[in-house]
């Protein structure tokens, strides 16, 4: 077991995973403890999570070789390997709850129910993206799934979860706010602040540290004394977790006991899920900080072949069911293309709309 508890609390997570030091940076995660064994939740859990899953991972294929043929530009930073992180989530959340992420965020509105068309179009920076094509790759929005971005300034996205939260507190429902950020993020000032104030007034905040070992290609080993992220809470007393996140049993459990933990008015979890990229940071990266051996150490733990080995020894499906279902994603994903490119882009009036809230704001436009 491998976490940091305050004595005085009885928050318990099954699911922990041992950390990795700074000597065993390249090293593959390994799980120290079971929370549930593979197979153990329900068939449809599996079925929606292959589903969900390969989506994610498609859309990105896609995405870099769109990006590849210059079909949009700007930066392009890909999902592809932390997918079970996302699946895992969704097991634990209702529709109401929030999310708020970086710049990492094509998967994002895929999980949470977006139209794929909309998502595609908004990297082509098309009128009829989610953003109305104003914010292409770094900036995904869906006000009806309760996705608040897409942030591309460096944790600027910590101190706005804490605020949402702090706004469905004020309220009196009982929303969570799941608030993704990166192992590289976790440096940001505005962090400590955010931990100290979120649980002096028992926010319902999931901090979740999308941990794939790189802030874009410098490793935690080299720009921190502390490895185990997990210990950023523990200054604040806050409950904090490693978890493996190269399985959505595990990230779902994880996410049930901070769901249940924030839902009770009891504050909030950081849990520093231990996931990993199989490409590089952006599309331009060189990644020259890390080895084939090591992303090949991480292919071996993919989320999408163990999701379907149970699948497939729960004799759930047949061979020709999971076809019908690769077939399904992939003219899904091409009918988000079509829809993309044959979308108009935004006509110049929209320079000015979405703004301020005032329709007739004055602009001075001579």
């Amino acid at each position: 077991m491998n976490l940091y508890l305050p004595s005085t609390h009885k928050f318990f997570l099954q699911e922990i995973m041992a950390t990795d030091t700074a000597s065993k940076k390249t090293e593959s995660k390994k799980a120290t403890t079971a929370s549930k064994a593979a197979g153990t939740y329900p068939k449809e859990s599996y079925l929606k999570w292959y589903r969900e899953m390969l989506l994610m991972r498609k859309f990105e294929e896609k995405c870099g070789a769109l990006y590849i043929q210059q079909k949009f530009g700007g930066f392009c930073h890909l999902y592809i390997g932390q997918e079970a992180v996302l699946s895992g989530m969704m097991e634990s959340i209702k529709p109401t709850d929030r999310v708020i992420t970086a710049y990492r965020d094509h998967a994002h509105p895929l999980v949470m129910g977006s139209d794929p068309k909309r998502v595609m179009a908004e990297l082509y920076g098309k009128s009829t993206g989610l953003s109305k094509g104003k914010g292409g790759s770094m900036h995904m929005f869906d006000k009806e799934k309760n996705l608040f971005g897409g942030h591309g300034i460096v944790g600027a996205q910590i101190p706005m979860g804490a605020g949402i939260a702090f706004a469905d507190k004020y309220r009196g429902n009982d929303n969570i706010t799941v608030c993704f950020f990166g192992d590289g993020a976790a440096r940001q000032g505005a962090l400590y602040e955010t931990f100290n104030m979120a649980m002096t007034w028992k926010l319902p905040v999931i901090f979740v540290i999308e941990n794939n070992n790189y802030a874009m290609g410098t490793s935690i080993a080299r720009t921190s004394n502390v490895t185990d992220l997990k210990t950023l809470g523990a200054s604040f007393e806050m409950p904090s977790f490693n978890v493996d996140g190269m399985k959505p049993e595990t990230v779902a459990d994880a996410f049930a006991e901070a769901v249940a933990r924030g839902r009770a008015g009891e504050g909030p979890t950081l849990l520093d899920i231990q996931t990993y990229r199989y490409k590089g940071h952006s599309m331009s990266d060189p990644q020259k900080y890390r080895t084939k051996e090591e992303v090949s150490s991480y292919q071996q733990q993919d989320p999408i072949e163990h999701v379907l080995k149970v699948i497939r020894d729960k004799k759930w499906m047949t061979e020709q069911e999971i076809e019908t279902v690769e077939e399904e994603i992939k003219a899904e994903v091409e009918a988000a293309v079509v829809f993309a490119e044959e979308s108009p882009l935004p006509t110049a009036d929209e320079l000015y709309k979405d703004v301020y809230m005032q329709e007739d704001y004055p602009y001075v436009k001579d």
